[in-house]
């Protein structure tokens, strides 16, 4: 049987902070060469963090990777005031501009209790709209919701979504059919989408995107059943426009 090639948006995600909240929205409007808007904008230093300008690999700033706490947070973002509002379980809520020097020194005491004995934050530094992602290119991240369900179901029960900080969730592929569209193409209305490599993924999706607390080892179950410590595709965006749940995807 030929793999479907047809589906639908299941949800979209922003991550205005790196590795600090996440935000479900609705729709998004995307433009060629670019990042979704306003994703990965800030990222935090830290005390061992090297002085750069603009995008820089992970370990330059701070990540759930190696501070797990901080997977529990949400993020709220009003791109009106370039004003953040993270929330926590345990901390409750603070509403800042990551851009405002009074604001960042509000912002690292209110998240200090959630940083462990790990690497301290320092300061916020913003890549504008180039954004800091992973990859050292302004990408997206797609997200398959039967590849999902496969881990959860390697997993033995019920899997957050989260925990993989995705920003296009797509429902209706077969799992794991993503890892053969690279250098194919993903339209979702009149946004296109060229597929790149397989996300290797890392110990941030071994915390609970609730409690920030390390529960599962993901990569080692994504390891001994899969084959692979791989999750989601990345993406650039070929031809912008907007795109919204429920929109139909087609792999071209």
């Amino acid at each position: 049987m030929a793999p479907q090639r047809m589906g639908s948006v299941a949800a979209l995600w922003r991550h205005p902070i790196k590795s600090h909240g996440r935000e479900a929205l609705d729709g998004v409007t995307l433009t060629k060469g670019q990042t979704m808007p306003w994703d990965r904008r800030w990222a935090v230093t830290h005390d061992r963090s090297r002085d750069r300008d603009g995008w820089d690999v992970c370990r330059n700033f701070m990540i759930g990777a190696i501070t797990p706490g901080l997977a529990g947070l949400c993020a709220r973002l009003d791109t009106a005031t370039a004003t953040v509002t993270l929330s926590h379980v345990d901390l409750g809520d603070l509403t800042f501009r990551p851009d405002a020097s009074d604001d960042i020194a509000r912002f690292l005491e209110w998240v200090a209790p959630l940083t462990g004995d790990g690497p301290q934050p320092q300061s916020i530094v913003s890549a504008g709209d180039r954004g800091m992602t992973d990859s050292d290119f302004p990408s997206l991240s797609l997200m398959s919701t039967a590849s999902h369900a496969a881990v959860a179901d390697a997993c033995g029960g019920a899997l957050e979504q989260t925990r993989w900080r995705g920003n296009v969730w797509l429902d209706g592929f077969a799992a794991w059919d993503e890892f053969n569209w690279y250098g194919r193409s993903l339209r979702i209305g009149d946004v296109v989408l060229d597929i790149g490599d397989p996300i290797e993924r890392c110990a941030h999706t071994r915390a609970n995107p609730v409690t920030g607390q390390r529960d599962l080892d993901t990569v080692a179950v994504l390891r001994d059943r899969f084959g692979h410590t791989d999750f989601g595709v990345y993406a650039t965006v070929a031809q912008g426009g907007t795109i919204a749940l429920g929109d139909t995807a087609e792999v071209i």
